[in-house]
């Protein structure tokens, strides 16, 4: 392993982070003593590469404490773990959250993905840019969605510092974005959760019914409304039986892939191969979708139970929440309520006394949609870059740190709770034979009520546009966010389940349902559609590294022309489109074109 530092020191500030993080540094090769000259060996070096998983903690430490990563910070954090700079850079500049350059302490994220385009994003840049130009101390950066799609245009203020300050402005105007960077205050007011779930209150409801009636903060609150029976029910079943009742019941993942949930756990399970892992997948960064954020916000205690539950089922004792950098209040919320059930035993080495040993580890992303797709997330959590892994092997044998390894998303995992609660065959019995149990819906875009939507598989599209009030001349409804399809407004009656929405020839996705009435100019929002996969992709495989560049430049070629050569372009992208979906790697690159396909053939773009 070749171990070249430049000459680069860091700030005290620098190393304060990283040592605040990993401890006082024990030997002149971390940094102890910096007169010992023989730095020619490691002394604890085998110990230090087995924290490489550190590296993106140990990145978000410098970037909170100082804004931005110099070469002495990411040569100091090098040091402490032994990993190459070169390889620390890589995975540092794959991070959009991260900056390498100077840069402000403030930076000011607003979204410009499709729900806040809609509702005048761009104005809200130029406004914000004007405002705050050179000289302000502020850094206004253009992005992907923040997950506010119920309340866009949105903006995320971030300033560095000890603590490290946030504050959320949605929807924002160029006055209360100004103000936000100006002084961003994690204690800052936000709506409260209950404000984007339409049918708060509701004694129906099943996977929301606690958020807006239970304080997210008070754990007794939470198992006065029904906290900690489905545990206490999964140790008396057994891992065996939990299993049992998760494959009964017919739950698919929520995540958009709709891979059946209890197939998964049993081949983790049975795997000789020790210790086995659960990682819950809190990245959503689909265009459109929110869901999981209004449950972390809302009722965190769920998720954690519902961690537990799985591990308990596949035999894992460590558990690791991978929760996306854009959601500041569902991190603090999540690390609460980590540590209040740590402290009341419901974690840790007997979790309700029963013997069993269970702990989770937040990690927290860093703006990068590919690590949504499971391998990808392995590499971000071990150190490296957010790059998907070639399959087989899949994570079941070999997943994080080689290891056998459950990944589900928070709404499969909450899941669990009533099946252990309702039974098996009560769960199933609600929704449709083939797509069962409730499903949260996404609903942003031309509507009254955007918001997240808890129904029973199987409704309508137009039943569920109808409830969150579609405004007049309604154009097109995206379905699964970038990833997913559009459907025409004579397509309403189409069934909300996996399998009705593939025989229609679109996708269900995440539940990303956003609707486009005639105001919005069709080909921009198809243009910024391409963008972001150019952006997003990691460039790991040609066909999408390529194809998502192409893909953007035709789209371009064709808002500046008409006619034949238009024409030309839409035969090019049709065959790039092709490519990417036969032949990337992942699944970004596979459904990168869908959108666009969908938008030209349902809808007839560029006709």
């Amino acid at each position: 392993m070749d171990l070249h530092f430049g000459d680069s020191e860091p700030t005290d500030e620098e190393r304060a982070a990283v040592d605040a993080l990993l401890g006082p540094p024990r030997s002149a090769w971390e940094g102890a003593d910096r007169t010992d000259p023989d730095l020619r060996w490691a002394r604890g070096g085998r110990e230090a590469r087995g924290r490489r998983d550190l590296l993106l903690p140990g990145l978000h430490a410098i970037n909170d404490r100082v804004g931005w990563i110099s070469q002495g910070a990411l040569d100091h954090l090098c040091r402490r773990l032994t990993v190459p700079p070169a390889e620390a850079y890589g995975v540092a500049t794959f991070y959009a959250m991260f900056s390498v350059r100077p840069r402000p302490a403030t930076v000011l994220h607003l979204c410009t993905d499709l729900a806040c385009a809609a509702a005048g994003a761009a104005d809200l840049c130029a406004g914000a840019e004007a405002r705050l130009g050179p000289g302000s101390g502020v850094s206004v950066e253009r992005g992907p969605c923040l997950g506010l799609c119920e309340r866009a245009p949105a903006a995320l203020a971030i300033r560095a510092g000890d603590p490290v300050r946030t504050a959320v402005s949605a929807p924002a105007t160029v006055e209360a974005a100004v103000r936000a960077a100006s002084a961003p205050d994690s204690a800052a007011e936000e709506p409260p959760p209950a404000s984007a779930v339409p049918q708060a209150g509701d004694p129906s409801l099943t996977l929301l019914r606690r958020v807006g009636v239970v304080d997210p903060a008070s754990l007794d609150e939470y198992r006065a409304h029904g906290g900690y029976t489905a545990l206490r029910r999964a140790f008396a079943l057994g891992p065996a039986g939990v299993i049992r009742e998760v494959g009964d019941s017919g739950l698919v993942g929520r995540g958009g892939a709709a891979f059946p949930t209890g197939r998964k756990w049993q081949a983790t399970a049975s795997q000789p191969d020790h210790p086995h892992y659960l990682v819950c997948n809190a990245d959503e960064s689909e265009p459109g979708t929110f869901k999981d954020r209004v449950i972390m916000e809302g009722d965190p205690y769920a998720l954690v139970e519902a961690m537990t539950v799985a591990a308990y089922a596949i035999g894992a004792h460590t558990g690791y929440l991978y929760l996306r950098g854009e959601y500041p209040r569902a991190i603090r919320r999540m690390q609460y309520a980590v540590d209040q059930a740590r402290a009341r035993g419901l974690l840790g080495d007997d979790v309700l006394g029963q013997g069993y040993a269970f702990d989770i580890e937040i990690r927290r992303g860093a703006g990068a949609y590919i690590c949504g797709e499971e391998t990808a997330l392995f590499n971000s959590i071990e150190g490296y870059r957010g790059e998907p892994r070639s399959k087989p092997p899949f994570p079941v044998e070999k997943g994080l740190f080689g290891k056998p390894t459950v990944e589900n998303n928070v709404e499969t995992l909450v899941n669990v709770l009533p099946i252990l609660t309702m039974g098996a065959p009560a769960y199933a019995a609600v929704g449709t034979e083939k797509s069962t149990g409730p499903k949260l819906y996404c609903v942003s875009g031309g509507v009254e009520r955007p918001g997240v939507y808890e129904l029973p598989f199987g409704v309508t599209l137009g039943e569920l546009l109808e409830r969150a009030g579609v405004r007049p001349g309604l154009r097109a409804v995206l379905l699964g966010g970038a990833a997913g399809g559009f459907v025409r407004p004579d397509e309403l009656d189409l069934p909300l389940t996996f399998e009705g929405t593939r025989e229609a020839g679109t996708t269900l996705g995440s539940g990303v349902v956003m609707a486009f009435d005639d105001t919005v100019p069709l080909p921009r929002l198809l243009l910024r559609i391409a963008e972001f996969f150019r952006d997003e992709s990691c460039g790991q495989c040609v066909p999408c590294r390529v194809g998502t560049v192409r893909q953007e430049e035709a789209l371009r070629r064709i808002a500046e022309r008409t006619g034949a050569a238009a024409a030309d372009d839409i035969a090019l992208l049709r065959e790039v489109g092709r490519a990417m979906r036969d032949a990337s790697i992942c699944g970004l690159g596979q459904t990168a074109w869908n959108a666009v396909e969908s938008a030209i053939d349902r809808l007839g773009a560029y006709a």
